[in-house]
């Protein structure tokens, strides 16, 4: 069979990485530099980082994350009370195999959603499924999906991802219909998926920001007592940007 059979039958299975491979290997002329187990593993290799490659790019859209954020570019002035190691221990993914949760509060503009987005990105690297939200427009979505009986949809998408992001809760009061759908998304995760929830208010006042006893108290129970804390401090990071 000619090589260019090979391509076209690579093409048609798909094997898009084994394909450049070859080709790049055709065109340097450097086959000869392998045994034919060599380059039987060298395709092999190449077609598994193309499909990881694809697949991390994927989950990356699927997740429509806030900012294009890497841990990596996280900083860490001592005004801003962010703990290194603690975020660096958390880009492990730990907490995702462990099924925890994540807490980060702080005043606006101090980077709490940069850092969710930067943690749910290094997930996708590491092949989790993650869904980002900003909390007001997601119980907009659902108290809508619920005139057009596409609410389950919705809740079911939610629960399958092994990490939610909810960014900026608090930011506008919850009615009864979506303190429901808060706790629904909390009890369907806890215990069997992890959520990071970002928000200005601080923890201690989330029992009166969902001002209803039996559904704050269900809400706390779950995911507040057991969730790594990050507690942001210092000046809006985006108001130093344009005072620069």
């Amino acid at each position: 069979m000619s090589n260019s059979a090979t391509i076209e039958k690579m093409k048609e299975m798909k094997f898009f990485g084994m394909q450049k491979a070859f080709e790049l290997s055709m065109e340097t002329n450097t086959t000869r530099d392998f045994t034919t187990d060599e380059f039987l593993a060298y395709l092999i290799e190449a077609e598994y980082n193309d499909r990881q490659t694809r697949k991390m790019n994927r989950l990356i859209r699927s997740a429509r994350f806030r900012y294009a954020a890497e841990v990596e570019q996280v900083h860490y002035p001592v005004s801003r009370g962010l703990d290194k190691n603690q975020l660096l221990r958390l880009a492990t993914g730990n907490y995702i195999q462990r099924k925890e949760s994540i807490i980060i509060t702080g005043p606006t503009g101090v980077g709490k959603s940069y850092i969710a987005s930067a943690l749910g990105h290094q997930a996708c690297t590491d092949g989790y499924k993650v869904l980002y939200y900003n909390a007001s427009k997601l119980f907009s979505l659902l108290k809508m999906s619920k005139a057009d009986g596409s609410y389950l949809k919705y809740i079911n998408r939610i629960e399958k991802q092994d990490l939610l992001i909810l960014d900026d809760f608090g930011l506008h009061p919850l009615d009864e219909q979506n303190k429901l759908a808060l706790l629904e998304i909390i009890e369907d995760r806890h215990g069997k998926r992890s959520t990071i929830i970002t928000s200005q208010i601080p923890v201690k006042k989330w029992h009166e920001l969902l001002d209803n006893q039996t559904i704050a108290d269900a809400i706390l129970d779950r995911i507040v007592h057991t969730a790594h804390r990050i507690e942001l401090k210092g000046e809006s990071m985006r108001k130093k940007m344009i005072n620069k």
